[in-house]
């Protein structure tokens, strides 16, 4: 089964041709980065009227890649949420008009979902149950995957996402957007233990997340350094920051592992692509005797993709969508 997947859910306008949920025939990703860069983030209006332009010939591009039109597609899957109102409409309605004149069947995919799938696309072997950890600009997620279409979250943030630190964090730095993978590379040449920063914990849950006092003691850090006319050691501050973070992030996860009986751990989403996350993940599940699986680089970020992935077993599962369909910026991941 060929289904032609679009995610439009942020600042990537993206396509992709998937056979049975597991090989990429073709993808295509249109960024926007470079734009956004002159605001220090994403700002939705752009973002959406960027959409509307490129689409069209992000679908083009793909189909040609692929070296099929629509009569060898077997069915078109879009996100429809959660993201950016403005920028899934454009997706979301491109889709519909798809379905609607090919008469191919439209597949609604949740976006989170669609990382966790990306892992499908590189790994053949993986297989539900598992539990992953889905960290991105604005979700971070302990999710426990019983089957393709069966989810419920163990633990999440109860206010800003990892990915959302990590970019604020780098902005107050200096470092451009996207300042994650920036404050990453810094890092990777710093002592992380230079700086003394919190791990924030959440009362009577252990398994969800707290950044915000963490971002801001870094901030408070880099203000209070700079009303004294000191210089700090930004790869120094960056590696402080960037080992809490992981900190946080794996005690949790190893804990909700431990304490519900996961021996196969997953990353997904765009922070997975982070070099000391990764690397933690390999020594606590060696170290175990469990299996670990992560993305590779290109399908960390948002892809047309990972879409057509989870589109593959959303299609078995029997979720087709009506012409109705609209966009959702949030929604559950368990659904």
């Amino acid at each position: 089964m060929k289904i032609l997947s679009i995610e439009s859910s942020c600042d990537e306008t993206a396509a992709a041709v998937i056979e049975n949920g597991r090989k990429i025939i073709s993808s295509v990703v249109a960024t926007q980065v470079e734009e956004h860069k002159l605001y220090g983030g994403v700002v939705p209006e752009i973002a959406s009227r960027r959409h509307c332009e490129a689409i069209n010939g992000v679908i083009r591009e793909t189909l040609e890649q692929a070296e099929l039109d629509f009569s060898g597609i077997d069915a078109i899957a879009v996100t429809y949420a959660p993201g950016l109102i403005g920028a899934l409409l454009v997706g979301v309605n491109f889709a519909k008009g798809l379905s609607m004149s090919t008469g191919l069947p439209l597949i609604p995919v949740h976006h989170l979902r669609s990382h966790i799938a990306s892992n499908y696309l590189a790994h053949q072997d993986l297989k539900p149950p598992f539990l992953c950890l889905v960290v991105s600009g604005g979700h971070s997620h302990i999710v426990e995957v019983s089957d393709y279409t069966r989810m419920k979250v163990i633990g999440k943030t109860r206010d800003d996402a990892a990915g959302e630190a990590f970019d604020k964090a780098a902005r107050t730095m200096g470092m451009p957007y996207p300042g994650g993978i920036h404050l990453d590379k810094a890092a990777q040449n710093g002592d992380d233990s230079a700086f003394k920063l919190p791990r924030p914990k959440v009362d009577g849950c252990p398994y969800d997340f707290s950044f915000s006092g963490l971002k801001t003691a870094v901030i408070n850090q880099i203000h209070n350094a700079s009303q004294k006319g000191v210089e700090l050691p930004v790869n120094d501050l960056s590696a402080s920051f960037r080992k809490a973070v992981v900190d946080s992030l794996m005690d949790n996860f190893i804990r909700a592992a431990e304490d519900f009986g996961h021996k196969k751990l997953v990353l997904a989403g765009g922070v997975s692509a982070n070099s000391l996350l990764r690397k933690r993940v390999e020594e606590e599940c060696s170290k175990r005797g469990w299996k670990y699986y992560y993305p590779p680089l290109n399908l960390c970020g948002d892809n047309g993709a990972m879409v057509g992935s989870q589109a593959y077993y959303e299609y078995l599962a029997g979720n087709i969508a009506s012409t109705d369909l609209n966009a959702r910026a949030t929604m559950s991941i368990e659904l």
